[in-house]
């Protein structure tokens, strides 16, 4: 609508879209950005937690709703790597797996073209701008609970899931397999000596995980002893044992392709609704 200049069809799909999506902001345009930027923000964070890549994340395959969409040639990585593409034809890396929270927002900075029309830009500008903090605030959030802890003192939690990812890059042990190791292992002796931690894995005992071991420790005595069973049902939650990596879609779709047999797929979503 932007480009035949028809401010008045931007405000009737505006407002079909609030009513159906966001009812709550009761035809407020700078409102419904705000809403938006805040799921979209929320979104970036739930890929990035999940080590979710979307193929290409342009401005047509983000949805207004704030909702997953249209993926294109996604992946979920194998390894922490910023700079890992799930598509092959990406060759600068623009929507490499690190890129994905500043080209959500880069996205919605370009809505303000047709919204624009209806809404004060500077208004506008000031909805996206919380977009970062959104984003770290939800990210933090997810992480720290894939590491077990539902709730932990914000600096010590800033801390651990920084310290987490500095590991993972280091190490370049397996992404998922990290965190599914760890609620595999968890026990409540952890809470009394660091050096128990992941003691049995068999990630390399660098200077850098032994301060993560010590940092953990420290997270886990700042509760007390009886939730420590809350840990573990935590980990056990957001950290399944199968991840969709590109193998184990190659190997579903090989018997689709091959033989119209589905039931490895069938297997597999058991596997997923199991957490398995």
């Amino acid at each position: 609508m932007r480009y035949i200049k028809r401010s008045d069809l931007t405000r009737k799909l505006l407002d079909r879209v609030i009513d159906c999506y966001y009812p709550e902001v009761e035809g407020d345009y700078v409102q419904f950005y705000a809403c938006l930027v805040e799921r979209v923000a929320e979104l970036a964070a739930q890929w990035m937690a999940a080590g979710f890549c979307h193929g290409v994340l342009n401005t047509d395959n983000m949805s207004i709703t704030g909702e997953s969409f249209d993926y294109g040639p996604y992946a979920f990585i194998d390894r922490y790597n910023p700079n890992f593409t799930a598509a092959h034809f990406d060759y600068s890396g623009r929507y490499s797996y690190g890129n994905q929270p500043s080209i959500c927002r880069l996205n919605l900075e370009l809505l303000q073209a047709p919204l624009g029309m209806v809404a004060p830009v500077p208004d506008l500008d000031a909805g996206v701008r919380r977009f970062e903090g959104i984003y770290e605030a939800h990210y933090q959030k997810l992480l720290l609970k894939k590491l077990g802890f539902r709730e932990l003192e914000a600096g010590l939690g800033q801390e651990l899931t920084q310290k987490t990812l500095d590991l993972l890059k280091e190490t370049q042990v397996g992404y998922h397999a990290f965190f599914f190791e760890l609620a595999e292992q968890f026990n409540r002796g952890w809470r009394e000596e660091s050096h128990t931690i992941l003691e049995n894995s068999a990630q390399p005992k660098t200077a850098l995980w032994e301060s993560w071991q010590q940092l953990y420790h420290i997270c886990l005595q700042t509760l007390p002893p009886e939730q420590m069973d809350d840990i573990g049902a935590c980990l056990v939650e957001h950290n399944p044992k199968t991840a969709l990596l590109r193998p184990v879609i190659e190997s579903i779709w090989e018997p689709i392709v091959a033989e119209d047999d589905w039931q490895p797929f069938y297997d597999l979503l058991q596997r997923l609704w199991t957490k398995q």
